[in-house]
């Protein structure tokens, strides 16, 4: 700013006098050009970086409406990095998702209403914004024309032949259209100033002639000057550092435009003075912006740790879908943390970004790759039970075996075992699935009932031969007993099954049996081959060479396990062999080595009795066969 000093035209920046005003200059200037940019400075300032995308298209709605168009642009551009950024993030989001889901990137497409309000309320300010830059550049320039005709005026005032009180007026009268000449293009303003000052001392200089009034204009200017001062040491005490500054800017743009100089013997004084306020206000203005920038420090430590919170929650990535969900809600909190933490300093601010949304794209990717590998299962498990279905379906329509039981349950281990398939068939496979195997259980269990009321009349049967059995009394002919025991053997054989809760009494039916033959005098073996004497009476009129190959394989199994038993009991006798024959250990092992041998004679006369039924069966058929042939 020039000053005047000693006489002379002074610039107190150049000359380090008043560092700070080099700030007030700039603004001042900028002033210059909108004499309503003062509006600016009262519109607050908001953390548009903690709102969402539909409070930022409402913020930035307000301002276009309420607020100057001119006095805007800061925040406009605020607002247009925290939406651009906070959409593009939430674009990537959505386009992982879409491919994650099964989508093509080149198909990707995202409609976002608060994307279109934003556009449209953006044209909106662009469109305005022009408007006014438009019209405002053809009225500065008619301003700089009409202050540099009054700069003309000024000139002219000099050497004028005319009453110096006339002079006087209208000089005052080019001080008033001087100060609502109305804003000038920025880049002349200091230029036209100085012109403007200039020409303003030499009148100074001219009305000398007159010091009345002269003397009257330095009183004036000394008296305003003074009340500048006497704001801008109040100032000084403002806690309000951004309100302090920007009231200090009108007062220097008054005293510098409005005002003209006073006396010599002040001049140096109040400047000082003024000069003195100025500096405080400043370099509390500092210290305050360098505090924030600790703020902005601290805030960029908070972002780089939330950052590396992210970093290691992919690294690595959860392996099943129920934690990973866990990890996406533990992202978006952090996430939202990030966007909360405030600002960071400007140098820093793009590579934190950046570093913020390599990061989460690391996790994103990481994600989307588990789920694409995870539908590929799904599709694998899709497949796997719709074969399962078509399989019980057509069980269902079977008849109910044990073979079709037994596959039924297993594919419904299977069924549990194959695990998720994609939502959307989920249901409606379950219910195919399991309403083909209700189908035939509930036959199975139709099948049983019918089975259960056969087993009862069974039972009823059985309980009727064993109570007959029960109630002989044993004569003293033993051919007429046996005969008598052999019928009810084989009514008993003849009998189907019981119901699975009664099949004790098939034991008890051989209890009574073995008292009976205890009672005859008939040994164990004896008796057993009476018993098996009535099935192969049954295995003869079955007609099924399988039933009789089954039961010869069943008495050679007995038998070896017969001999491994005996064998190892040998084996085992071995190790007491200097032990007395009265040792109980000892007499407890021959008595098992002699069941098991009687046990192994029964069994080869069972076989030998089934060979010779066997033999008889074949030489019957090959004597009918040759009948046959002879009747040929």
């Amino acid at each position: 700013m020039l000053e005047e000093k000693d006489g002379n035209l002074q610039d107190p920046v150049a000359n380090n006098e008043l560092y700070p005003q080099n700030e007030i200059d700039a603004s001042n200037a900028e002033d210059a050009e909108d004499q309503e940019n003062e509006s600016r400075h009262s519109i607050p300032e908001m953390d548009y970086d903690t709102m969402n995308l539909e409070n930022l298209v409402g913020a930035l709605q307000r301002l276009v409406k309420n607020e100057k168009i001119q006095a805007i642009k800061k925040h406009v551009d605020q607002i247009k990095s925290a939406f651009d950024q906070k959409f593009q993030e939430l674009l990537e989001t959505k386009k992982e998702e879409f491919i994650a889901g099964g989508g093509n990137e080149i198909d990707f497409r995202y409609n976002s209403v608060d994307k279109r309000q934003f556009n449209e309320v953006y044209s909106e300010y662009r469109e305005k914004r022009d408007a006014y830059y438009k019209n405002l550049e053809q009225n500065l320039q008619n301003n700089l024309n009409k202050r540099l005709s009054l700069i003309e005026g000024l000139k002219g005032l000099v050497n004028v032949e005319e009453d110096i009180n006339e002079t006087y007026k209208n000089f005052k009268e080019i001080q008033q259209s001087w100060k609502t000449a109305g804003p000038i293009p920025r880049a002349h303003y200091n230029n036209v100033w100085k012109t403007y000052h200039h020409h303003m001392e030499i009148f100074y200089d001219f009305l000398n002639l007159n010091r009345e009034l002269r003397d009257l204009d330095f009183k004036h200017n000394l008296e305003e000057k003074l009340k500048i001062i006497d704001k801008a040491e109040q100032l000084t005490k403002e806690e309000d550092i951004q309100k302090a500054f920007q009231e200090l800017q009108t007062l220097h743009k008054i005293w510098k435009e409005d005002l003209g100089p006073v006396d010599k013997e002040h001049r140096e004084t109040i400047w000082e003075r003024f000069s003195a306020a100025t500096k405080i206000v400043h370099e509390k203005r500092q210290a305050y912006f360098q505090s924030l920038e600790k703020v902005y420090e601290s805030n960029l430590e908070v972002k780089l740790r939330i950052i590396e919170k992210i970093t290691q929650l992919s690294n690595p990535i959860a392996s099943s879908h129920k934690a990973i969900q866990t990890q996406m809600k533990i992202m978006d909190g952090l996430k939202n943390d990030f966007f909360n933490a405030g600002k960071v300093p400007q140098k820093n601010n793009e590579a934190t970004w950046k570093a913020f949304k390599a990061a989460v794209k690391s996790f994103n990717q990481q994600k989307n790759n588990f789920y694409k590998a995870l539908k590929k299962e799904q599709q694998e498990n899709l497949e796997a039970k719709k074969a399962l279905v078509a399989l019980a379906n057509n069980l269902k329509d079977e008849e109910v075996t044990e073979e079709n039981t037994q596959t039924i349950k297993r594919i419904q281990n299977e069924w549990k075992d194959i695990g998720h398939v994609p939502r959307k068939y989920s249901d409606k496979l379950w219910k195919s699935f399991k309403g083909a195997c209700n189908t035939y259980f509930e036959k199975v269990n139709t099948s049983k009932n019918a089975n259960l009321a056969v087993e009862t009349d069974n039972l009823k049967a059985k309980e009727a031969v064993l109570n007959e059995l029960k109630a002989y009394d044993l004569s003293s002919d033993i051919s007429k007993d046996l005969a008598f025991i052999k019928s009810q053997i084989s009514a008993w054989k003849k009998i189907g099954k019981v119901p699975f809760k009664k099949k004790n009494i098939n034991q008890t039916f051989n209890k009574v049996l073995d008292a009976l033959f205890l009672k005859l005098d008939i040994d164990k073996q004896e008796s057993e081959l009476l018993k098996y004497g009535d099935k192969l009476s049954q295995l003869a009129h079955s007609d099924n060479d399988h039933a009789m190959a089954k039961e010869r394989s069943f008495i050679r199994k007995k038998m070896e396990e017969c001999k491994t038993e005996m064998r190892q009991l040998e084996n085992n006798l071995e190790f007491f062999s200097n032990a007395s024959e009265d040792s109980p250990i000892v007499k407890d092992v021959v008595s098992k080595i002699e069941k098991h041998k009687n046990e192994l004679d029964t069994w080869k006369e069972k076989l030998k009795k089934l060979n010779i039924l066997t033999h008889k069966i074949n030489k019957e058929e090959e004597e009918s066969t040759e009948d046959t042939n002879t009747q040929d």
